[in-house]
């Protein structure tokens, strides 16, 4: 028998991604259709994925659908349709009052409310659709109160007798706050007394507190994470809470969905290549540097980094060590991504000092993605934290080696290259400095240019699985704990 899930998610790759959470709602639901449970998922349908003109048809029963969140009365309604790549149907709540904006997410005022509706659509949902599941998967802060509706509101309910609930925490650096006066637009009712009463004091109402206080089962995107956010240093607040649920939070790292990133098939890339077989690698870092104008030859060490341009990755760690490093060395330099003005002016800058050695592009380019990882040939993530991160586990499959620091996913998915053994998958760094970076980085260099040690470590990367269908396998093992046997 499958499990039945209902999985809700702000986001979802590639029609709606601002980062891991889409890549992860995408490859678990897909991992989890292909084994044969029956997944209803749930988005937005922001503006974006309706200018994407995909072929979707209403849910005849599902229209003309009203929802009161407080004072504010909503209509919506339910469509249908598959994602691109892939026949696993989705069901996108079009609510144009909330999601016909120009971005996923918004600083505007109703913020809240806007994923609000979303948990409580889909609850409802499934209500009308008679699905009764064995798991409800929430996602972050946006779907984080899936768990307390389900003990609350929707507690009469016998469809959802035997529901058991899941909430994943992608980042917990993102926790969805907003004033205690909202308190009633979560549709409590009677049952608000169960919100935080020293939160709702203080006022405010955490979305992420509350799915840690009432989700049958926490996970997060990897082990070493898992054990950070018990710790003050990483929790933002929230340490007390993790820790009081034990075996209640588990670790789980994020799988690769290497039907999408592979080089021995990448769509992206005209050439492709196998551990067995380099030679396309170092023929696409030929035809990426004549296309991008860059003056390295191919025998010059390239960097590649493809980011979301904020605090949390190691950006001011690029900003002390790489124009001293570009200016000592040979090495080249790719870079891909937006974020804090700041940050972008920094690369734009770094590209004006060091004209054909560095090539920023801001913003976001899912080809130029998949050409870094294949043509680089070190990739830089010196992140300050990590929940888990997929471009080193990228990175590993295209023969790229990760320099990273040891946190969360990072430390989790690489280890340090030993000379003296030819054990380990990439360069990895202890300590949160400019120092420790640059010891990575040389370290690096110093590897490229001895020949056995470079391609040992290149195949011991390549060597690495981080498939689905192991990875996914760790939450049927979680699935089989709460409901029992599939």
């Amino acid at each position: 028998m499958p499990y039945r899930v209902l999985f809700v998610s702000a986001e979802y790759a590639p029609l709606a991604k601002t980062g891991g959470l889409a890549d992860v709602s995408t490859a678990l639901t897909r991992f989890l259709y292909r084994r044969g449970d029956d997944v209803r998922v749930f988005v937005p349908y922001y503006r974006r994925i309706a200018e994407r003109g995909l072929a979707l048809a209403p849910v005849e029963f599902l229209q003309g659908l009203e929802l009161a969140l407080g004072t504010h009365r909503y209509r919506y309604r339910i469509l249908t349709g598959a994602a691109p790549g892939s026949d696993l149907p989705l069901y996108f709540v079009d609510c144009p009052a909330l999601y016909d904006r120009p971005g996923v997410y918004s600083a505007d005022a109703d913020e809240h409310r806007r994923f609000l509706l979303l948990t409580r659509a889909a609850l409802e949902c499934a209500q009308r659709m008679g699905f009764a599941p064995h798991v409800l998967h929430c996602n972050d802060w946006h779907t984080a109160f899936g768990p307390l509706l389900l003990k609350s509101t929707y507690a009469w309910d016998r469809l959802f007798e035997a529901t058991r609930s899941v909430l994943t925490i992608h980042n917990i650096g993102y926790q969805g706050v907003f004033g205690a006066a909202q308190a009633p637009e979560i549709g409590l009712g009677a049952a608000t007394t169960l919100l935080h009463q020293d939160d709702l004091k203080a006022g405010r109402v955490n979305s992420m507190l509350h799915g840690i206080l009432y989700a049958d089962l926490v996970t997060t995107v990897s082990p070493t994470y898992a054990r950070e956010i018990c710790t003050p240093e990483y929790s933002l607040g929230l340490d007390p809470f993790l820790r009081a649920r034990g075996d209640r939070l588990v670790g789980i790292l994020n799988g690769v969905d290497y039907d999408e990133w592979d080089p021995a098939h990448d769509p992206y890339l005209p050439l492709h290549y196998t551990p067995g077989e380099l030679a396309g690698k170092a023929a696409l870092k030929r035809l990426f540097l004549e296309r991008t104008g860059l003056r390295a030859g191919p025998a010059t060490p390239l960097l590649g980094i493809v980011s979301r341009l904020v605090v949390q990755k190691g950006i001011d760690l690029l900003i002390a060590v790489l124009p001293g490093l570009l200016r000592a060395s040979d090495a080249s330099l790719v870079a891909l991504g937006s974020g804090e003005q700041r940050f972008e002016d920094f690369f734009a800058r770094l590209e004006h000092a060091f004209p054909g050695r560095v090539m920023f592009h801001r913003g976001y380019s899912e080809e130029l993605a998949h050409w870094i990882e294949a043509a680089s040939d070190a990739f830089l993530m010196p992140s300050r934290y990590e929940p888990c991160g997929l471009n080193q586990m990228y990175s590993l499959r295209y023969g790229t080696v990760p320099i990273v620091r040891r946190t969360g996913g990072l430390a989790d998915s690489v280890s340090l290259y030993s000379p003296a053994h030819g054990s380990g998958t990439g360069i990895v760094f202890e300590h949160y400095d400019a120092a420790g970076l640059r010891w990575a980085i040389d370290e690096a260099l110093a590897l490229y240019r001895q020949p056995a040690h470079w391609k040992q470590l290149v195949a011991n990367a390549m060597a690495q699985d981080y498939s689905w269908e192991r990875q996914g396998a760790l939450y049927i093992d979680e699935y089989r704990r709460l409901v029992g046997p599939d």
